[in-house]
């Protein structure tokens, strides 16, 4: 049997992490993260190229994805290169709350 409690606490602590990978161009943002010439990390500049938005929007959009600690990023002078992090923490909670609901629905059955 499960704990209402508990899965209720598990899915605010993804919260933030779903509202983050549930927007299209954030999505888009991180499909261009996830290029080869992503490794090194791309400017602002490259981003909005690569998803047709205005500076400012990507600009808000990596401030979500930051927030939820899907991107991070570096700074070489000026310039400021994002990639996608390398911490794993929020995936392997997302991933835990999907087998434990998965698990309920499976001993519903």
């Amino acid at each position: 049997m499960h704990d209402p409690k508990q899965l209720q606490y598990e899915f605010s602590e993804v919260s933030e992490f779903l509202i983050a990978l549930g927007d299209e161009k954030r999505q888009a943002i991180i499909i261009a993260l996830l290029e080869d010439k992503a490794c090194e990390g791309l400017r602002v500049t490259d981003l909005t190229e690569a998803t047709k938005l205005s500076r400012p929007a990507v600009s808000h959009h990596l401030k979500i994805l930051k927030q939820a600690k899907l991107i991070d990023y570096r700074s070489e002078g000026t310039k400021n290169y994002y990639y996608l992090s390398h911490d794993t923490t929020e995936i392997d909670k997302l991933k835990n709350v999907l087998t434990l609901v998965s698990q309920i629905i499976e001993n519903n059955n």
